[in-house]
């Protein structure tokens, strides 16, 4: 039995895109690339919890700590309450002896130490009924927690950034206003997939989930949200569009135009989703790499009119 290519658009646009050529299933690599991203989704999310329980311990156990600087999960702060992780243990820090700390371990921030340590004295006072030794563990393991977590995102964002400059697609992308490598990544393992089963672009765009159901019996006639849906991908799109507003005028005025018309932020940015995705589409059909010149001329996109899909 002999894997067959998928089909994508037309003949005559399979021949001539080199995206779509076929190659066996046994020599094509599976795409680690959502795999990543997925993960990644996931470690963030960890760290985010960890560093909630870490508020919370500070709070109950030593306000001060928590108070010096401003992102509780920066490099500094961690670096901080691991050399001071109680009270007792800062008790003796003054503003020169915290400020030439701060320039030790590399302090981005522009606050000289009066500033810090006016924020670590002003604090409130602990509540905690636990001993020095023991709220100072309970803050250290937690602070290990948060590294760890932190260490992971780091080395799946240095494997996202690998495979994403080796994909084929990520040509095609690249060059579109405020999309990141992180973002790139993104778009590329969760939209790529459906770029290469999609036989148009109005199945793309309702694959990915930025446009409405439409459903219609007689006189009846109803359009709702699209749940059903491949949620990453929407996830990814979204993301990248709603980015992309804020260094691309022809994204702007579509978003702007779309809350002109009493849409909320969400829809508009689905909006402007569908009119990112009609880019892509176009671009992966082509084989062309992302052009404003092209692609946003006169804000339409050189694609042919396809018939829309029934719900």
């Amino acid at each position: 039995m002999t894997a067959t290519a998928p089909c994508h658009g037309t003949r005559k646009e399979q021949a001539n895109n080199p995206f779509t050529e076929a190659r066996p299933a046994d020599t094509q690599p599976a795409d680690t690339t959502p795999h990543n991203h997925r993960q990644r989704a996931g470690h963030i999310e960890a760290k985010v919890a960890a560093v909630n329980q870490l508020a919370a311990l500070l709070d109950e156990h030593w306000p001060g700590g928590k108070a010096v600087f401003y992102e509780l999960d920066s490099d500094i702060a961690m670096a901080f309450l691991e050399r001071f992780p109680t009270p007792a243990s800062a008790a003796k820090l003054t503003a020169g002896r915290l400020e030439v700390w701060c320039k030790r371990h590399g302090y981005p921030g522009k606050k000289p130490g009066s500033v810090l340590i006016e924020r670590l004295r002003s604090a409130p006072k602990a509540a905690s009924r636990l001993s020095e030794q023991t709220a100072g563990q309970l803050i250290c393991v937690q602070v290990q927690l948060v590294q760890g977590a932190r260490a992971t995102i780091r080395t799946l964002d240095k494997a996202i950034s690998e495979t994403t400059e080796k994909h084929p697609y990520a040509p095609l992308f690249a060059t579109m206003p405020r999309i990141g490598k992180a973002s790139l990544g993104q778009a590329i393992g969760e939209i790529g997939p459906i770029l290469e089963r999609a036989q148009s672009c109005e199945q793309l765009i309702a694959e990915a989930g930025v446009v409405p159901v439409t459903r219609a019996s007689g006189k009846s006639r109803t359009v709702a949200f699209r749940f059903a849906t491949n949620r990453r991908a929407r996830v990814a799109l979204t993301t990248f569009a709603d980015n992309s507003r804020h260094g691309n005028d022809w994204a702007a005025k579509i978003y702007n135009d779309a809350r002109a018309r009493k849409k909320r932020h969400p829809h508009a940015v689905r909006i402007l989703a569908r009119a990112w995705l009609r880019v892509m589409w176009a671009c992966w059909r082509d084989g062309a790499c992302y052009d404003p010149a092209i692609h946003q001329a006169n804000g339409k996109i050189n694609t042919a009119v396809e018939p829309p899909l029934t719900a």
